[in-house]
Order: structure tokens, then C-alpha cells, then sequence
């Protein structure tokens, strides 16, 4: 489950470009998500096989149902979300696509919840003083890779997990140096929206679904520019740098 968020964040950002075709990176994301969301059916299901106090279809399906306990409610939730999340990933392009993501991205939300889940679990069953170092081994990465997803590229060249870029720092005023130019092949753009996120103060998706982008962005703006370009699933945008 971490790792399928883990691969799934390095996707989105184009981190992991470099390992592999996008193709092949989806189609590892999809596999380690399958055997996410199977693990975590056979662990529920499981709870049927109990000898004592099994568990009823039903109370594996609501939350709180017959007495149902918090842990217990909280694994339904972030199962089910993934499980809706996995079916809905087929109809990506049948969607409006930014619907689609703020759905998918409530993957993050059904993480968070699993691993309260787990913990309350572990706590439970006596198992947490064994258990605590591996999960927080496994945790804290996941948790960074995460939490670097939403940070400012800016942000991301100071702790160092991301390389500085060429213009990345503004100049003085009537200084000379690097100037970046963008320009979007219409052809290739699916006006995701993806640019957008990255970098909303350069791409914009206007009502009747046209893109609007700065073509001559400020240098303070250039890592973002760059971002979006890393993050568009579709290699729309081109970023040409020029001497000013």
C-alpha cells in the first residue's frame, strides 16, 4: 500500500521518468496497487474464518455495524475508498479529468486512515511493541514522499531533492542572464490540468476547456515551470531558455 503511493507520487511529479517509459511506470503502479488491494481483501475476509467471534459479511462491508469497533471502522473506509478508487481508474477517460484526480487523489486520505487502522490494530493485539519500528521504517518515507508531492519546487531545491535549475533564482532588476520561454503543443495537450496544479500561476484552464499559460514567465517562476513540464503526462509543454 505505502509503495503504491510512493510510485504513484514519483509518477505524478516525473520523478521516476528517468527508470522507465511512462508506460511501464503505470502499468508497475497498477501492479503493486492489485496486490495492495488484494492483500487487504484477504485480510478482511480472513475475519470470516474466525473461530471465535467471526465476523458476518455484512459488518466487514459497514462501519460501526453490530457494535463494530473504531479499528475496525477505519479499515472498512480505506478499503472501500481504495477498492472505488481501483474501479474508477478504467474510466479515466470517460471522466472529466479533474474530477477523476481529486477522486484518485483521495488515495492519500485512504493511506492515512489504513495505517490509524493498522496501529489502533497493533496497539489491540498486544503487537505494537514489536511492530512499532518496522512500521515506522516503512511510515516515514512514504509520509515524506507524500508531504514532498504538495511542497514548492522551491522548497524541494532547498532540501536537496531536487536539482537547482538555470534561472532558478531571480536576478536584479535590468540584469542580464537566462530568460525561459514555454510553448504547448495544442495537438498533444488533453487539458488535464496537471500544469495547473503545478504551477497555477503560469497554466490556467479557462471554462470552455482552453489553456491559457504565460509564454515569458518571471525567473522566481522558472522551477515551476519546469515541474509542470516534468508532471504533463502528455510532453506538451516545451521550454526553450534564451539569453535576455
Amino acid at each position: 500500500m505505502c509503495a503504491t503511493l510512493c510510485w504513484g507520487v514519483l509518477i505524478a511529479t516525473g520523478w521516476a521518468n528517468k527508470i522507465s517509459g511512462r508506460q511501464g511506470l503505470r502499468n508497475s503502479h497498477m501492479v503493486l496497487a492489485t496486490m495492495a488491494l488484494t492483500f487487504g481483501s484477504l485480510h478482511a475476509f480472513a475475519f470470516t474464518l474466525l473461530q471465535l467471534g467471526a465476523f458476518p459479511y455484512l459488518k466487514l462491508l459497514v462501519p460501526f455495524y453490530d457494535g463494530g469497533l473504531l479499528r475496525h471502522a477505519l479499515g472498512i473506509v480505506g478499503l472501500e475508498v481504495m477498492l472505488t478508487i481501483a474501479i474508477t481508474a478504467g474510466l479515466r477517460k470517460k471522466l472529466y479529468y479533474r474530477k477523476w484526480l481529486r477522486l484518485h487523489q483521495l488515495a492519500y486520505v485512504a493511506v492515512a486512515v489504513t495505517v490509524v487502522h493498522s496501529w489502533f490494530g497493533a496497539i489491540a493485539n498486544g503487537n505494537l511493541a514489536v511492530l512499532w519500528l518496522a512500521g515506522l521504517t516503512i511510515l516515514v518515507p512514504t509520509a515524506t514522499i507524500a508531504i514532498a508531492r504538495f511542497l514548492p519546487p522551491d522548497w524541494l531545491v532547498r532540501l536537496g531533492m531536487l536539482e537547482p535549475e538555470p534561472g532558478f533564482e531571480p536576478e536584479p532588476d535590468g540584469a542580464g542572464g537566462s530568460a525561459l520561454d514555454i510553448s504547448v503543443d495544442n495537438e498533444r495537450c488533453h487539458r488535464y490540468g496537471i500544469c495547473q496544479a503545478e504551477a497555477p500561476g503560469l497554466f490556467q484552464l479557462v471554462d470552455d476547456e482552453r489553456l491559457r499559460y504565460e509564454r515569458r514567465p518571471p525567473p522566481e517562476q522558472f522551477a515551476k515551470a519546469r515541474a509542470a513540464a516534468r508532471a504533463c503526462p502528455m510532453r506538451a509543454i516545451e521550454l526553450r531558455e534564451r539569453v535576455r
